[in-house]
């Protein structure tokens, strides 16, 4: 399905049909990640990385913790 490109401000969009859209389950808002795959531009839903807790501490470090601040 032929789609025209347009500028959008210093930038170029296209727009997504609604067939595409439907199919994808894709909606206003939704973050996509684009990529070239052999000369093609690739938009696919991107995916969150969900953070706990647990795993952020676990990536401290005596090399890499700053010492406390008195704010007072």
């Amino acid at each position: 399905m032929p789609v025209k490109v347009q500028k959008w401000g210093s930038s170029l969009a296209l727009r997504i049909p609604a067939q595409f859209v439907d199919e994808m389950g894709i909606r206003e808002g939704t973050l996509v990640e684009l990529s070239v795959s052999k000369d093609c531009l690739v938009a696919t839903p991107a995916h969150l990385q969900t953070l706990r807790l647990k795993d952020l501490l676990a990536k401290v470090t005596k090399a890499n913790i700053h010492p406390e601040v008195d704010l007072q």
